[in-house]
């Protein structure tokens, strides 16, 4: 009988589309599940449409790195939004998404049996990479408060290690790691010889003041700093599939190759909807942040009922929380229940590498603020009804 390759057995399933099946199979069920914004994107990138449409050019393949105007804008936002320079010793690719960017990264620096370094609660797509390239992921637990612990990433390195794997602000934990933090795992990576990646995909989503800070931005980080982003959660552009990766300038032939493989080149048409994103530039995500804060506040407020049957670590950013409820039922057991019986559907932690306990995973920031307050107050009164049972 022919089957799939061990390898690709050892990779979890996406827990998204099981999730969404129970959704589907009980109608009028509120999602708290998977993490898109509300929004849609700029008019900006809309209007950009028409002058793809002009050029009968743009349906033939464009260079495999990105179109030039693209390229250049994205340099603009770096400089300006990030203190990342480009130089001789950095370059920008354009990619389908910021996860293909990670995957990108996986094959262009890593040999079977190699290790990279994730954050638990990681987020499951990267873990699910690693072990698709046949390398080892290696899993160093944060804080109570799901911050970062250098002095344990440090002890983690071995010689297999390639590179170590941050994502701030955070999926799933919405937690935003210090500048102090990223700086010392920064410099760690630097003394070892190996790479630090930086998934910043929620770089626009912080709270109560909290700053984001991109370590790329470090003097001297280049030749050894990757930095992933995405506009898929800050333009609203989750189906246009266009996010992009600043690598050192060695990688690049690597990189290009296997883009080249795989993709050939991210859409074009996307390419010139991003392109119009960013001319609407930062503006356009804080605004409609304003939004999203307020759920935020109906979350924390509803959850606030819930104190004695969960803990909710600080979440300054991103648009999730990682609960911690005490119970020692199953996860996924939880999460059936809440669709089946409350109607509203969370993420089980398990699938972010939380196997010592029941978290759960609640997204806010797809939801209206009416929608959001009466899935949320589902979600309270059902964890309150089973866990009471």
């Amino acid at each position: 009988m022919l089957t799939e390759s061990s390898r690709m057995q050892a990779v979890q399933s996406p827990i998204i589309p099981v999730v969404g099946e129970l959704i589907r199979s009980c109608p009028g069920t509120i999602s708290l599940g998977q993490g898109v914004a509300y929004y849609s994107p700029p008019p900006e990138a809309i209007a950009q449409l028409s002058h793809f449409l002009a050029d009968p050019e743009n349906h033939k393949y464009k260079p495999v790195q990105g179109i030039s105007p693209l390229l250049e804008a994205i340099a603009q936002k770096l400089k300006f939004e990030n203190a990342i320079d480009m130089n001789a010793e950095n370059c920008i690719v354009v990619t389908a998404g910021s996860n293909m960017a990670f995957v990108n990264v996986v094959l262009a620096i890593a040999n079977p049996g190699d290790e990279i370094i994730l954050q638990t609660p990681y987020y499951f797509n990267q873990e699910m990479a690693i072990t698709m390239a046949g390398c080892r992921p290696i899993l160093v637990a944060t804080d109570e408060n799901y911050q970062l612990r250098p002095e344990a990433v440090r002890q983690a390195i071995t010689e297999k290690t390639r590179a170590v794997v941050t994502i701030s602000p955070n999926n799933p934990t919405g937690a935003v790691y210090s500048e102090a933090a990223l700086r010392e795992v920064n410099q760690i990576c630097r003394d070892r010889g190996i790479y630090h990646i930086s998934d910043e995909a929620y770089e626009y989503f912080t709270y109560n003041g909290v700053q984001h800070f991109s370590p790329a931005a470090i003097p001297d980080s280049h030749p050894h700093t990757i930095s992933l982003f995405s506009l898929s959660k800050a333009y609203g552009f989750a189906s246009w599939r266009i996010g992009y990766m600043v690598i050192p300038e060695p990688l690049l032939i690597a990189v290009k190759k296997i883009q080249d493989t795989i993709l050939i080149c991210p859409p074009v048409i996307s390419q010139y909807a991003a392109f119009g994103a960013l001319q609407a530039g930062v503006d356009y995500c804080k605004e409609k942040l304003e939004a999203i804060a307020s759920v935020r506040e109906i979350v924390l407020n509803e959850c606030d009922r819930i104190q004695h049957l969960c803990t909710i670590p600080p979440a300054d950013g991103a648009f999730y929380f990682l609960l911690r409820v005490h119970t020692k039922l199953p996860a996924m057991d939880l999460v059936e229940r809440l669709i089946r019986e409350h109607g509203v559907a969370v993420i089980p932690g398990t699938t972010f590498g939380m196997e010592d306990g029941c978290y759960l995973r609640v997204a806010y920031g797809a939801l209206q603020k009416e929608t959001a307050a009466e899935g949320i107050g589902r979600f309270v009164r059902g964890l309150s009804a089973i866990l009471s049972a």
